[in-house]
């Protein structure tokens, strides 16, 4: 099974970020722009919360509030679970599936390295897979 370097790897080490003092519109129209969930908010190089379409659903949207209007501070979520690059996919998925999360920043010491989502872990897990079978095929057939 790969480790988390290996989707890095894959799929790059790009990591989309805004600052706490962003607006939430700021930060959606960053969202759209990318084409992506979520959002590390950073302060200089520090990670100090996550931004993802669910806290601008449940915590701006739902409430009535004006996304002009808010600071990211104010709903980005700030316990920020991570990862480090030598851990497992299946760790990973283990930990998004039990927290209930779709992103997680992969950090080397106290160095934002890359931004790993299920979607990449499902990739890697598929393609993983395919290996196998084809491995298994040869196999079977002697390589015919």
């Amino acid at each position: 099974m790969d480790r988390v370097w290996q989707v890095l790897e894959n799929k790059g080490h790009d990591v989309w970020s805004i600052g706490p003092d962003n607006t939430v519109f700021e930060a959606l129209e960053r969202l759209a722009e990318k084409d992506i969930g979520a959002l590390i908010v950073l302060e200089g190089e520090k990670v100090v919360g996550i931004f993802s379409e669910r806290d601008y659903a449940r915590k701006v949207a739902l409430q009535g509030k004006r996304s002009t209007d808010i600071p990211v501070r104010e709903v980005m979520s700030t316990n920020v679970l991570f990862v480090r690059p030598d851990q497992g996919v299946d760790e990973c998925m283990a930990l998004m599936t039990d927290k209930h999360i779709r992103h997680l920043p992969v950090m080397d010491g106290s160095r934002l390295v890359g931004v790993i989502s299920i979607g990449d872990l499902v990739k890697s897990v598929i393609s993983h897979q395919e290996f196998i079978i084809a491995q298994l095929e040869n196999y079977i057939t002697g390589g015919r």
